[in-house]
């Protein structure tokens, strides 16, 4: 197929999903706190938003309100607003409760300061009686029938009523591929600009506004941790899906299958997206200090308390990743449930396919009234240029080429041949690395080995050699080269010595090669690690 061809079936998809509508968006702020005012009034002027849809509360500066609070200081003072402001319709269904019709309104954007989460203490479960056997199942089902919640995942359900406050509700615009400003779902999209510092949240306004004018290029990480439970085979499928439609567009995507997260220091490439799983609090690449994600960049962890406060750029997962660079992220404030958290696999198709974040995040969340976040600049639409068009920068080049590549030459192996022959010409490591991950994902990983290595040789910076040879020994491991792999670990953690990388090369060195334990008595010999 012609190349202008491809280029107009392309560009034909991707207008479709049109802006979300800057008058349709409603900002609200802490009206108590100087700063919570100032970040919601530079967010309207950047994104052109009238003025007159800041709504300022005064509420408590803290991210953990009661169900009262909730009630008493936002949920009943908004209301009163948009009656006010004359934002909604709303009519009384027979029981006597209002119920949505319309609004002009369709977007609530809450800025730092006001609260995060809703707290109720209705999970523990209650004590039994003398003689009587405590019930395992209690404790789950308190939980699934909570009345904590995220405050944003609350305010979906203003305009209702007769909404009860406990346990998950089903979202209407779950898996929806219509604009929020065409859809007639009865629930608006709630996101939040919130991080550790009121710095992070302006940063994270304009690293959307520049990379929208640029498009959102870069390396994708992606880390399946092999968590998935029979009874329940959500999680890793995600992560695999994400992984082959990224692969697919033409995104470079590196994909750690091992169990574990990624080891500390790892040496990522230059990362735009990363979606992972599971562990507590932040950990593997992004406890090296230097690392920082590429501007825009969107990155998810999985995890039941990934957003469970965003004040503290060391603990979970939402905060940290706002905290090295990243643009946007998912998060869970309380325990959701695997099944009852975002659709990472929905949620990469709709970015993709030039939504929204904050559209993309509830077309691919289950359910409202729950735990989830959509933390970022809700407006933010980071994959509009996928069809090569956008502003041009130096550091965009070689990842516009291989999306170029992937649209214009039909056959993989015409495309890969160009691609080789042009990374050789050019000496691009980066070239040469994203078409090593190509082959990788394709299955062949003895040509990946061949390209890795060469990417050693062509890259100058040594961070980057070593990562060519992490992956390598990776590829090693992979196809079961324990010998090779261990070789190559060795030689690493020898040359990269003064490198933090190096903490990970000794990572996966101690994973294949665990060391004795020291003797428990003096005098005796080091005993073997057990297999």
């Amino acid at each position: 197929m012609p190349r202008i061809l491809l280029f107009l079936l392309f560009s034909l998809s991707a207008p479709l999903f049109a802006e979300i509508a800057p008058e349709s968006v409603a900002v609200i702020y802490n009206s108590s706190l100087p700063e919570s005012k100032q970040l919601a009034e530079a967010y309207v002027r950047k994104r052109n938003i009238p003025t007159e849809r800041l709504v300022g509360l005064e509420l408590p500066d803290k991210e953990v309100i009661d169900r009262d609070e909730f009630n008493t200081l936002l949920r009943e003072p908004l209301i009163r607003e948009f009656d006010r402001r004359q934002w909604w319709k709303r009519t009384e269904t027979s029981g006597g409760k209002k119920k949505l019709l319309s609004a002009n309104v369709r977007v609530m954007v809450c800025v730092r300061g006001v609260p995060l989460k809703v707290y109720h203490d209705d999970t523990k479960p209650s004590k039994p009686g003398a003689g009587t056997k405590p019930d395992p199942q209690e404790g789950l089902r308190k939980m699934m029938n909570t009345a904590s919640a995220a405050v944003d995942s609350e305010l979906t359900l203003l305009g209702i009523e007769d909404a009860t406050p406990r346990g998950a509700l089903d979202n209407p615009y779950y898996k929806s591929t219509t604009p929020i400003g065409r859809s007639n779902v009865p629930i608006f999209l709630v996101g939040r600009i919130d991080a550790p510092t009121y710095g992070i949240c302006h940063r994270m306004i304009d690293d959307a506004l520049a990379s929208e004018k640029t498009g959102l290029w870069g390396f994708a990480v992606v880390d399946i941790a092999n968590k998935s439970d029979p009874r329940d085979p959500n999680g890793d499928p995600w992560f695999k899906s994400a992984a082959e439609h990224l692969h697919s567009t033409g995104i470079p995507v590196l994909v750690d299958r091992f169990d574990a997260t990624l080891p500390s220091n790892f040496p990522l490439p230059p990362t735009a997206l990363y979606y992972g799983w599971y562990s507590l609090n932040v950990n593997g690449p992004f406890l090296n200090k230097s690392f920082r994600f590429k501007r825009g960049a969107i990155a998810v962890h999985l995890h039941s308390f990934s957003a469970a406060q965003l004040r503290k750029g060391a603990n979970n997962w939402s905060a940290p990743l706002l905290a090295r660079g990243a643009a946007a992220t998912l998060g869970n404030t309380f325990e959701p449930f695997l099944h009852l958290t975002h659709n990472l696999e929905i949620f990469n198709e709709r970015l993709l396919a030039g939504f929204s974040l904050v559209e993309a995040a509830y077309m691919a969340y289950p359910v409202v009234s729950w735990q989830g976040v959509v933390i970022g600049d809700p407006l933010y639409r980071p994959f509009i240029h996928l069809d090569g068009s956008g502003e041009k920068q130096e550091s965009d080049r070689i990842f516009r080429a291989l999306r170029i590549a992937k649209l214009r030459w039909p056959s993989d192996s015409d495309r890969k041949d160009a691609l080789k022959k042009a990374a050789a010409r050019m000496q691009s490591g980066l070239m040469t690395e994203a078409l090593a991950l190509d082959y990788a994902e394709s299955g062949n990983p003895a040509i990946a080995t061949t390209l890795l290595r060469d990417a050693t040789t062509q890259y100058t910076d040594r961070s980057d050699q070593l990562r060519s040879e992490l992956l390598v020994v990776k590829l090693d491991r992979e196809r079961k080269l324990r010998a090779a792999a261990l070789q190559g670990l060795r030689n690493a953690v020898i040359r990269y010595a003064d490198l933090p990388g190096r903490v990970a090369a000794q990572n996966w060195l101690d994973t294949l090669d665990p060391p004795r334990k020291p003797p428990s008595k003096p005098g005796a010999s080091p005993k073997s690690p057990k297999k």
